[in-house]
């Protein structure tokens, strides 16, 4: 049976994280906290500041320093660089005629529950394997948040079952209008086959100008060449038994998405990232600057 995933529970601990602590924010998830339960939160806390000696053999700090130091460095460069360049994306995308946002592995992504005004118009499609889902929904209910009506949960295993069909069987999807897609956090965990059968079944429903966001490490992540980051990253998640499987060349990802009807828009690598959306936050606290993460890539597709 599949478990909830330690990564996405982490990833959304290192989001709130943010959010409660720093005045300037690279991305503000307002509600990530609500998803965890103050248990998870000290647990994950305690976990990660009693590993300093492994991020950071060198730091001289207390407790609280300790876990500023490991979230700042390694848990939320990504997970805050991908949700705010795809939600500039998506609102881009809105008000440029998309009606539908499909989130493919949903897991514990908040957008469909803090809804800015532009976005009220649109149909959110969550897409995620049913357990996932559930515990979801139900800490939300604990967290009395209420699910908008314009969110619509789709239950399967993207990468294994055809998630398309329950997806145009459900009576608010329109192949016919125009679609954002994000894909955060998702490329690691896929092999190279799976991950092209995920892209040949969006284009297949994606209507012309339906556009895709994602993440992806590149053709150095798993190798020597990789950041000590990326190296300490990969270790972790295989810890959790979710080895990281795949990585790409900037030309794969290319012909990948053309061979399947979409356009690179944009593409942004970490150095990128780190001066278009760090650079508000690293002018207020000059003397701990966050950079977007070693090896990952950023990648906005259109469909032709």
């Amino acid at each position: 049976m599949k478990q909830k995933s330690m990564t996405a529970l982490i990833s959304a601990f290192s989001r709130a994280y943010h959010s409660e602590n720093k005045s300037v924010k690279i991305f503000d998830d307002s509600v990530a906290r609500q998803l965890l339960t103050d248990e998870e939160y000290s647990q994950i806390s305690i976990s990660m500041s009693n590993g300093i000696e492994y991020f950071n053999p060198s730091f001289i700090g207390d407790e609280v320093e300790a876990l500023s130091w490991i979230v700042d460095n390694q848990l939320s460069p990504t997970p805050l660089a991908r949700a705010a360049y795809a939600e500039k994306a998506l609102e881009i995308a809105v008000h440029m005629g998309a009606e539908q946002y499909l989130i493919f592995a949903a897991g514990y992504d908040t957008f469909a529950y803090r809804q800015p005004n532009w976005a009220d118009k649109i149909q959110v499609f969550e897409i995620d394997h049913s357990i996932t889902a559930s515990d979801k929904r139900k800490r939300l209910k604990n967290a009395n948040n209420i699910i908008p009506n314009n969110v619509n949960y789709i239950e399967a295993d993207f990468t294994r079952e055809m998630w398309q069909t329950a997806l145009i069987e459900d009576d608010a999807f329109a192949s016919s209008k125009i679609s954002f897609s994000s894909m955060l956090g998702i490329t690691y965990y896929l092999t190279k086959q799976e991950f092209e059968r995920v892209i040949s079944a969006i284009s297949s429903i994606l209507t012309r100008g339906s556009s895709i966001v994602f993440d992806y490490p590149d053709e150095n992540s798993y190798t020597e060449k990789a950041g000590e980051r990326s190296k300490k990253q990969s270790i972790l998640a295989a810890s959790a038994n979710e080895k990281m499987l795949a990585s790409y060349s900037y030309r794969t990802i290319e012909k990948l998405l053309s061979d399947y009807g979409f356009l690179i828009y944009e593409h942004l690598t970490p150095e990128e990232m780190t001066a278009q959306y760090f650079s508000a936050y690293n002018k207020s606290n000059c003397s701990y600057p966050m950079t977007a993460f070693d090896n990952v890539n950023y990648c906005l597709a259109v469909r032709k």
